[in-house]
C-alpha cells in the first residue's frame, strides 16, 4: 500500500465505515433527542473530514492484534471528540467557515454550537468507557484535560510576540498532538498491546500531530481557500504566533534586522494592521526562510514518528504499517 492512490483508497474505505457508524448512531439518537441537536450532528459530522483520528484508532488496534468490527465504536468516539473541539474552536477563533461551508456557530448560533460540542464530548466519553473501561477513560480524561490546558496556553501566547519554539510546541501538543496521540494510545490499549507497543504508538501520534499542526500553520499562509475550505490569514488576523513566523523572527533577530523585527511586532500588536498586512508578513516569513524551516521541522517529526513503528516489524501487519507510514507522508503533502 505504498502507492498514494492505494493510501487514499485505504483511508477512504475506513472513513466510509466510520461515516456509516456515525449515521446509524445519529439515526438512533433521533428517537430520543431534540431534532435540532440531531440536525447539527448530521451537518457537522457528515459533511466531510479526513477521519484521521478514527483511522489511527483502527490501525493501532490492528497492529496490536485486534481486527474486530467493534473497534469502530471506539474510533467513532474519537471523531466525536474531534468534532466537539472544532465546534468550539470556530467560536473561539470567530470562524465562519469550516470545510467550505458555514461553521456550526454561524449556521445554528453560538449557543447551539456550544451545547452540541458538549454533547459530543460526553458521548465520546461513553463510547470510550464502554470499549476500554476505567483505565482507558482515565487516559482519555488526561488527554482532554491537556487539550484544554493547551488552549489556555495558546490564549497566553496570543498576547506574547516573543514566544519560543518550546512554548509553541507545548501549545501544539495540547491543541493537536495530544488527541492524535490518545487515538493511537487507546487503539493500542483496546488491541491488547504491550506497554512498549502502546508507548511507541503514542509517540508516533505525538509527532504526527505536531507535523499536522505545522502543515496547518503553513496552509494558513500558503493554502488555497478553494481547497482548504478556510480563509487564509486567520492566524495572523487573530495575532497568533505560529511556527513559520516564530522561526522567521528568530532569523531576523540573529541577522540584526532590527527595523524589520520592530515593524512585524508593531503589526502584531495592532488588530487593524494585522488585518491589512498579510502580504507584508508573508514576504517577511519568506525572506527569512520561515516557511522552509517550518516544513523541515514537520518532515523531521514524520521521520521520527515512522521510526516508532519498527517495534511492530515482526508481525504480519504490513498493510497497517504501510498505511501509517503513508499517512505521515500524506500529512506533509496535504493541501487541505
Amino acid at each position: 500500500m505504498t502507492d498514494s492512490i492505494e493510501l487514499i483508497q485505504g483511508i477512504g474505505r475506513e472513513g466510509m465505515q466510520v461515516n456509516r457508524y456515525i449515521a446509524e448512531d445519529i439515526a438512533l439518537l433521533r428517537g430520543s433527542m431534540e431534532p435540532l441537536l440531531c440536525d447539527i450532528l448530521e451537518y457537522g459530522l457528515l459533511s466531510g473530514g479526513k477521519r484521521i483520528r478514527p483511522l489511527l484508532v483502527l490501525m493501532a488496534a490492528r497492529l496490536c492484534g485486534n481486527n474486530g468490527l467493534e473497534t469502530y465504536r471506539l474510533a467513532t468516539g474519537f471523531e466525536y471528540l474531534h468534532a466537539a473541539t472544532l465546534f468550539h474552536d470556530d467560536i473561539i477563533d470567530h470562524s465562519d467557515l469550516r470545510r467550505g461551508q458555514e461553521s456550526i456557530a454561524k449556521k445554528f448560533g453560538m449557543e447551539a454550537a456550544i451545547l452540541a460540542g458538549d454533547f459530543l464530548h460526553t458521548r465520546a466519553m461513553i463510547f470510550v468507557g464502554e470499549m476500554v473501561g476505567a483505565e482507558g477513560l482515565r487516559r482519555f480524561g488526561k488527554a482532554t484535560s491537556a487539550m484544554v490546558d493547551g488552549e489556555f496556553l495558546q490564549l497566553r501566547n496570543a498576547q506574547e510576540y516573543n514566544i519560543s519554539e518550546l512554548d509553541y510546541y507545548r501549545a501544539v501538543m495540547g491543541k493537536t498532538g495530544v488527541l492524535i496521540a490518545a487515538a493511537c494510545e487507546l487503539g493500542a490499549l483496546y488491541g491488547g498491546g504491550s506497554e512498549a507497543e502502546i508507548a511507541a504508538l503514542r509517540s508516533y501520534g505525538e509527532k504526527l500531530g505536531s507535523a499536522f499542526q505545522i502543515v496547518d500553520d503553513l496552509l494558513d499562509y500558503q493554502g488555497d481557500t478553494a481547497l482548504t475550505g478556510k480563509a487564509v490569514g486567520n492566524d495572523l488576523a487573530e495575532g497568533k504566533m505560529t511556527l513559520p513566523l516564530i522561526l522567521a523572527l528568530s532569523q531576523a533577530k540573529k541577522r540584526g534586522d532590527t527595523p524589520a523585527v520592530c515593524r512585524v511586532e508593531k503589526i502584531l500588536a495592532d488588530e487593524n494592521l494585522r488585518a491589512e498586512s498579510f502580504t507584508e508578513i508573508s514576504a517577511f516569513i519568506e525572506k527569512y526562510n520561515g516557511f522552509a524551516e517550518a516544513r523541515d521541522h514537520a518532515e523531521a517529526d514524520i521521520s521520527f514518528a515512522c521510526q516508532q513503528l519498527h517495534i511492530f516489524k515482526s508481525r504480519d501487519i504490513q498493510d497497517e504499517m504501510n498505511l501509517l507510514v503513508g499517512l505521515g507522508h500524506y500529512i506533509l503533502s496535504r493541501k487541505k
